[in-house]
């Protein structure tokens, strides 16, 4: 009985956690972007994305989704493109543009 009850919640907080980076915007010193990006077909790829673009300065947080092509990116200040791109490339993806 007590795997079910902490199954429950865990639901209802994975929503949360994706509304809380979506939050993030309003948050002082952060910024949230989203980008789209092609090619991405799994988690494998998702992982290729997100620690490329990670590791590129002032990022906080990256959260790649393979099945919409949708890269959210927080991070201390506005990313330039061109570094986002290159990023993305590296990972061997093209950075389609902002959303």
């Amino acid at each position: 009985m007590e795997k079910a009850g902490p199954a429950g919640p865990d639901s209802p907080t994975c929503l949360d956690e994706e509304n809380d980076m979506t939050a993030q915007t309003d948050t002082p010193g952060t910024v949230t972007a989203v980008y789209k990006v092609s090619g991405m077909s799994c988690g494998h790829c998702e992982g290729a994305v997100s620690g490329e673009i990670s590791e590129l300065p002032g990022v906080s947080s990256v959260k790649a989704v393979a099945s919409t092509g949708e890269v959210t990116v927080v991070s201390a200040a506005p990313l330039e493109e061109a570094a986002v791109r290159a990023a993305v490339d590296e990972a061997g993806f093209e950075l389609v543009g902002t959303i």
